[in-house]
């Protein structure tokens, strides 16, 4: 039994292909057209992941036997599930739990509760009046005059560099008894008064902290009292609220659910597998981060061969040992290999690497490679013991789904936007690409730091690169070095 599962109709279309509920391949539109962020094309299925996932997988058209949607559209030949139970159902089926507690939190729903057991996803009465916190997460980035595509990922980065930043007297303005939302009328006058140019940082840099904040401890109270209500030891979170890392840690760290699950697109395109897994009845299982297209050396060589690129092959020893060499000299690497992440954030397999103790890595990211203020931070990827050993958050973040605080700051000064600076982190796990986890920890055996400063590997406003071509074509038209595909190295 083939299942499609359907989702991001306005935005982000992405495809899942499940058999019999297991997921064996997820892509988004994007990633196959090069169009960022593009949707559903008009009156027809995002055919370019489809096909692209068939024949990944060997299979063709009429072996579907179904497709799923839960948004809306036009189309007449889809199963439909509700938009709300597609999301716990993305949350939950995509878990490690067998059971669990799931909370959604997204534009259209403000807030709904589940109850996962087995394949049983029931949803709990959970009345819920006033706006929803993902509404008032885009009103704060609106506040701190941020607008337009990306808004309110770069509010979260402009809170990122103050973490600190409160103000109790917000609690006066919002407060929740986790069913219902009160915002007093002219809390933005008030808020205001925060901004503060202080410190060489944007005016806006103390407001985003206290902003982002209360509406970390507004989710944490409403997580509380889920956890009175329905109790359990597991959570799963469902909905575009859950993109944040940082309401994640908040979360997580509150300690309310003994365990904690986002799934690896929490959104609307993510809505792709909840679909599919649940038309099929299936039980939870994880589904991992890499079923995007993979590509053969054989055919890595034939693009560079046709490229008419200078290009060289080293065994796995040798590739390791240049690749930490490109990395201690301070050059910027794209990292090519295996299948492809499908969900929204570098996990290894098309990553732009760099060094975070080198000099001058932040301008170098910012300024001449993601064309970004020079106020943006970067994430990182390490080891677990290494992130314990030099950070406070969670135990581990293996889709790059919580942000931490380092001890030390001094230690990652020359890749932190700002002393106090917040930093979103990938734990590497059994489930990453092979030889990226032998560089991050090869880096760590040189320098005695196993820390890697870990970006999408995209060009400016773009998508993250799929094919070998595309991964050509971003390289020589960036400030990368060097770019590692597959056993193959290739330098400017």
């Amino acid at each position: 039994m083939l299942t499609i599962g359907l989702g991001g109709v306005k935005r982000g279309a992405c495809v899942a292909l499940t058999d019999a509920g297991r997921a064996i391949g997820v892509c988004k539109q994007e990633r196959i057209n090069r169009v960022r962020d593009s949707g559903f094309p008009a009156d027809s299925l995002p055919d370019d992941a489809i096909q692209t996932l068939l024949e990944r997988n060997g299979l063709r058209r009429e072996a579907v036997d179904r497709y799923v949607i839960a948004e809306p559209w036009s189309g007449t030949t889809v199963d439909r599930v509700d938009h709300d139970r597609a999301h716990a159902a993305t949350a939950y089926l995509s878990s490690p739990f067998a059971a669990a507690t799931v909370v959604v939190c997204d534009d259209d729903a403000a807030l709904s509760v589940w109850a996962g057991a087995g394949a049983s996803l029931r949803q709990i009465e959970w009345p819920w009046s006033g706006p929803g916190l993902k509404q008032l997460y885009s009103e704060c980035a609106k506040l701190c005059g941020l607008t337009g595509r990306g808004a309110d990922q770069r509010f979260e980065a402009l809170a990122r560099l103050v973490p600190d930043a409160r103000d109790d007297r917000l609690c006066d303005l919002w407060t929740t008894d986790g069913h219902r939302l009160a915002i007093q009328p002219g809390w933005q006058a008030y808020v205001e008064r925060l901004l503060d140019g202080s410190d060489g940082l944007p005016p806006a840099t103390r407001l985003a902290g206290v902003l982002q904040n209360g509406i970390a401890k507004l989710a944490t109270d409403i997580i509380g009292t889920v956890s009175e209500v329905v109790g359990g030891e597991a959570l799963c979170l469902g909905g575009g609220l859950f993109y944040h890392s940082s309401i994640n840690s908040a979360i997580a760290c509150s300690r309310h659910f003994s365990r904690v699950f986002v799934p690896i697109d929490p959104g609307d395109a993510g809505l792709a597998v909840g679909c599919a897994m649940h038309a099929d009845a299936a039980t939870p299982s994880p589904v991992a981060p890499f079923l995007g297209p993979s590509y053969t050396p054989d055919e890595i060589k034939s693009t560079l061969d046709n490229c008419k690129l200078r290009y060289s092959w080293a065994n796995e020893s040798q590739l390791i040992d240049r690749a930490v060499d490109a990395l201690c000299d301070g050059l910027m690497v794209g990292w090519f290999e295996g299948a492809m992440e499908w969900g929204p954030r570098a996990l290894g397999a098309r990553s732009i690497l760099a060094n975070p103790f080198a000099p001058y890595v932040l301008e170098n990211l910012n300024r001449f490679l993601k064309h970004r203020e020079s106020w943006r931070g970067y994430s990182l990827t390490s080891t677990e013991t290494a992130v314990k050993a030099s950070f406070e958050g969670p135990p581990a973040a293996p889709l790059m789904e919580y942000d931490y605080r380092p001890i030390d700051p001094r230690q990652f000064e020359r890749v932190l936007p700002s002393p106090t600076a917040a930093v979103r982190i990938h734990t590497i796990d059994r489930n990453t690409p092979r030889r990226f986890a032998r560089v991050v920890e090869a880096f760590g055996d040189r320098t005695g730091s196993p820390f890697l400063v870990n970006t999408s590997f995209n060009g400016f406003r773009e998508p993250i690169v799929c094919s070998p071509r595309d991964a050509v074509r971003v390289f020589f038209g960036t400030g990368l070095d060097v770019m590692f595909a597959d056993q193959f190295v290739v330098e400017k």
